[in-house]
């Protein structure tokens, strides 16, 4: 049989156990030893549950969030944990509509079939086993987590699948019953009876925890994992992250800098230069909060973006660097065009949600992707210095007049002391930029579409849709402004997952679009060329201002409310940084008190409104049963 091991080579990875001899967790600084047997079967619920809260926990300091200094002693440094994890894993390619229950299971899902075949048991497998809790099993099938599962179990990951066979790909492993791991090894998988659902049941880690088991020929447990994913298409495993950073995004560990999984670093004695934790190389500015990132902005003289630019070159060339964030860009974009350009008008699912991004964008009649609509186009006219026509409006950009509207019914008395209003329309162009693209990034990833997580699945539209409106309309050099914003936003967001949290399994709607508008918040102050301070406080309105949001989606598709919602914090965003910026500098409340505050409200909030549908929206709006099933 094998059981998990903390130093083998990926995340909750198996190390290998002769029948009939003790399983080893290995756990620093010794093993703790687990009787098993080699005949073993299912374990039952019970005996899981106790197996698991045996495990080793997390820091209580850290739980608390604040940095978790060790004790000095004769050989053993002092270690403050620190929030810095690379960028471009903050920013991943995915695809929707989740980051937590869609990316995050489907990367588990892969992680865990690369390690049986690495250790030669694939060809072994005859039966899998999935258990999913929490949050996973309460929302799990409109966040199409069994479609993410079967894809990983297949071999696939979030950002190279094609997006467009999944539906049949799924539909395949239903009606077959045949489930091909790794896309090798062919085993029988019945739903129905391979995948159980705890929505009654929460591990202790984290709210969305998966268990995947795997059996021989006679029933013999082969290999088990728990894995949980924790927001943001992160996954951890409890029996590794206690003594390693695992927040990366990467498959294979044995690929990764180590830097990037060193949860630690040393606090060296006055006078003397840093070292590394446990002699690994290190970032040069391992901040820890906003207070220490403003202080290394102002004691190194640089820009909150240069100094994770900086730290990214630890990891990756400057010619690396700029692909990552060419990319990373270009999904965003590209997100935004499927989004507006799309001929589908109803989103998946029995509610049959209208798209509107197709629809608002037309109304904008601003064409800045070209051939999308005949009746709203606004191509690339090329006058005699070849330069884009700077009237898009005008007759030269090729707009179909638009048919005069019908004069609207006017409700109420005319000989009223309070007269009816005329109808009258006005236009607020930033506001209507902001939302049409938020939604529409947001409508192409409830379609299960290709997604940037920014810095989940569920607030992916806040971000691009702030950053688009900013190289459209403000930048007079993108390619700079795109950097700046999307490395500065990282700064911020890896505050929030080191102090509080980006996923709304754990702090509802505020770990994601709350969290979304304050990085989004803290790129725009930057871009408009706004100090490390004034950004950070641009960020902490974004966030103060979203305390308390709750998750109720209905009917677990990330849907209603939330595409609106991408579409509100990013308009927030952008009145954040604006209100900051004519602040100057006066505020009454940090980022890190903000976050603080955050983590607090998070862990008083009931269960109901973190992503379960057990409340609120979703069980005030009544979905017709007649509608067709998703």
């Amino acid at each position: 049989m094998l059981r998990l091991s903390s130093k083998a080579g990926r995340i909750g990875s198996l190390s290998r156990v002769s029948p009939g001899k003790a399983a080893a967790v290995v756990v620093r600084p010794a093993p703790v030893a687990l009787s098993a047997s080699s005949t073993s079967r299912i374990p039952t619920a019970n005996a899981q549950r106790r197996a698991f809260s045996n495990t080793a926990r997390t820091r209580e300091a850290a739980a608390a969030g604040e940095p978790v200094v060790v004790p000095s002693t004769s050989t053993v440094p002092p270690v403050k944990e620190h929030a810095v994890i690379s960028a471009f894993d903050l920013f991943s390619i995915g695809v929707g509509p989740s980051s937590s229950h869609t990316v995050g299971p489907m990367r588990a899902a892969k992680i865990f079939v690369v390690d049986l075949e690495e250790l030669g048991l694939l060809e072994k497998v005859e039966t899998l086993k999935i258990t999913l809790y929490g949050s996973l099993a309460a929302t799990g099938k409109g966040h199409q987590t069994p479609e993410a599962l079967m894809m990983g179990f297949q071999g696939n990951d979030p950002e190279t699948i094609d997006t467009g066979t999944i539906s049949s790909r799924y539909q395949a492993v239903l009606t077959n019953k045949v489930l091909m791991l790794s896309g090798k090894k062919k085993i029988k998988f019945d739903m129905e009876k391979d995948m159980v659902w705890r929505f009654d049941q929460v591990l202790k880690t984290h709210p969305n925890g998966m268990r995947f088991s795997v059996f021989g020929k006679e029933g013999e447990l082969l290999a088990t994992n728990e894995y949980f994913s924790v927001g943001g298409g992160f996954v951890v495993n409890e029996k590794t992250k206690t003594d390693e950073n695992l927040y990366y995004m990467g498959i294979h560990k044995k690929d990764v800098d180590p830097a990037r999984l060193s949860q630690t670093h040393v606090i060296p004695p006055e006078g003397t230069s840093k070292p590394g934790s446990a002699g690994i190389s290190q970032p040069p500015y391992l901040f820890h909060s906003a207070e220490s990132l403003l202080a290394m902005t102002e004691k190194h003289n640089k820009t909150i973006a240069q100094l994770v630019y900086d730290n990214e070159r630890h990891y990756l060339s400057p010619a690396q660097i700029r692909e990552n964030i060419q990319k990373i860009w270009g999904v965003m974009d590209e997100c935004i065009r499927t989004g507006v350009s799309t001929h589908e008008t109803v989103l998946p699912g029995r509610m049959q949600v209208k798209r509107k991004a197709p629809m608002l964008y037309k109304r904008l009649m601003r064409g800045f992707y070209p051939g999308i609509d005949a009746h709203a186009l606004a191509p690339q006219i090329e006058g005699g210095n070849g330069l884009m026509s700077k009237n898009p409006f005008g007759p030269a950009a090729g707009l179909m007049p638009s048919p005069r509207p019908k004069p609207a019914k006017i409700v109420g008395q005319f000989d009223h002391e309070v007269p009816p209003m005329p109808s009258r329309k006005t236009i607020f162009p930033g506001v209507d930029f902001l939302s049409c693209y938020a939604i529409a990034v947001n409508e192409v990833n409830a379609g299960g579409g290709r997604i940037v997580t920014s810095p989940t699945n569920g607030a992916a539209g806040v971000i691009p849709a702030v950053l688009k409106y900013i190289v459209e309309f403000i930048s007079e050099d993108p390619e700079t402004d795109i950097t700046t914003f999307l490395l500065t936003a990282a700064a911020i967001g890896m505050l929030f997952k080191r102090g509080a949290t980006i996923s709304a399994a754990e702090g509802g709607c505020m770990a994601e679009v709350g969290v979304a508008s304050a990085m989004a918040a803290a790129g725009f102050a930057a871009t408009m060329g706004a100090s490390p301070q004034i950004i950070t406080q641009a960020a902490e309105i974004g966030i103060e201002h979203s305390l308390g949001l709750t998750c109720d989606p209905l009917d677990g598709l990330v849907q209603v409310p939330c595409i609106e919602r991408n579409s509100l914090g990013a308009v927030k965003a952008i009145t954040a940084g604006q209100l900051a910026m004519a602040s100057d500098g006066a505020h009454s409340v940090t980022l890190d008190e903000a976050i603080a505050a955050m983590k607090v409200t998070a862990a008083d909030m009931s269960h109901k409104y973190k992503e379960t549908s057990l409340s609120g929206l979703a069980t005030s709006v009544r979905i017709p049963l007649t509608s067709p099933a998703c």
